[in-house]
């Protein structure tokens, strides 16, 4: 405002310079004008309650959409958007194999997520942890199609509103994936949106944590038919996730998955009476946490399917989390024997 003030005097000032001469040329007040109509304030951000980073008030706001993901290890080089999420849990489905659930608090602005699998028992679990809106592709008939009851959850394939099967050279059954701005309006408008919980998911700091259980700089996970990998890097303090060896980078966007947190949980997985899908204790055990080049041992918790994780040191304190994105594998603990290097 002072600066049109100033524009306008001096303009006043040309005027009685020059007498009656109509020739004069006013300057356009608008060159004075360099401040934004609208300011924003502190007030207008909060934290994102998956990662403890800064987001808008209304993004944090929301609820949290959670979404299956192929990742067996012919589709894994066709997976994206995986590095957008802000938290994936893994863990066994059948033979052996795993699936992906990518949770994010905004998936408005992602052009693709997949490719979309179908739901399995646990993962309606994790995603109650969060309060999240459940998205898949089909479901286990016998043991899962039972719990989806107890949550929101949209069940996508071609026809379906944000969601569109891609050619990617393989098999029909891992083309499809969702479409984020247009999947979050088919959300919002078949579910409620807005967040009912309140709290972070873990206990954040921006602390530089230095973990006492010693060096982390490479992570391995055994899977029974597969392992899954992490990489320290410490010019970025996040780990990249590696397949076969290779870092491993989204499909249609070739970014690099990267993630600050890295937890293993270990429990009781087995069979299912049909022989087939595993059944995954998410009541609590022993496991590690993994952040800036160091590890952890902890006891975790869950319990009822609508609580969220607990993390907790041997003494039964809770621990600091980094603030950012974390990955999180469930594993068998008569079978996985992680190492750490």
């Amino acid at each position: 405002m002072f600066k049109k003030i100033l524009a306008a005097a001096c303009c006043l000032m040309l005027i009685f310079a020059v007498g009656c001469d109509k020739t004069v040329v006013y300057e356009d007040l608008s060159d004075y004008e360099t401040e934004s109509e609208t300011e924003v304030t502190a007030n207008d951000f909060s934290t994102n309650p998956l990662t403890g980073t800064e987001v808008s008030k209304e993004i944090a706001a929301r609820r949290p959409v959670a979404i299956m993901v192929n990742n067996v290890k012919t589709a894994q080089k066709v997976q994206t958007g995986v590095a957008k999420a802000d938290i994936v849990y893994e863990t066994e489905v059948e033979g052996g194999i795993t699936r992906l659930m990518a949770v994010y608090q905004d998936i408005s602005g992602i052009d693709k997520i997949g490719s979309v699998r179908s739901a399995r028992y646990p993962y309606v679990d994790l995603a109650l942890g969060h309060d999240a809106i459940y998205v898949h592709c089909g479901q286990d008939p016998t043991y899962c199609a039972p719990h989806l009851k107890d949550i929101d959850d949209l069940s996508i394939d071609t026809n379906s509103k944000g969601a569109k099967r891609i050619s990617n050279g393989l098999s029909s059954e891992h083309t499809l994936y969702a479409l984020g701005g247009d999947l979050w309006k088919n959300l919002s408008g078949s579910f409620k949106t807005d967040a009912t919980r309140t709290g972070n998911w873990a206990n954040f700091t921006d602390e530089q944590l230095a973990l006492d259980g010693g060096a982390a700089a490479s992570v391995s996970v055994p899977f029974p038919t597969q392992t899954e990998s992490f990489t320290y890097d410490a010019s970025t303090g996040l780990y990249t996730r590696l397949l076969g060896g290779a870092v491993a980078t989204d499909y249609f966007t070739d970014e690099q998955i990267q993630i600050k947190n890295v937890f293993i949980l270990l429990t009781s997985i087995s069979n299912y009476p049909d022989g087939k899908h595993r059944k995954v204790d998410l009541i609590g055990g022993d496991g590690y946490y993994i952040t800036n080049g160091t590890v952890q041992f902890i006891k975790w918790s869950k319990g009822d399917a609508k609580n969220g994780l607990s993390f907790t040191d041997t003494n039964g304190n809770e621990i600091k989390v980094s603030t950012g994105k974390s990955w999180v594998c469930i594993a068998d603990k008569t079978t996985c024997n992680p190492t750490f290097q």
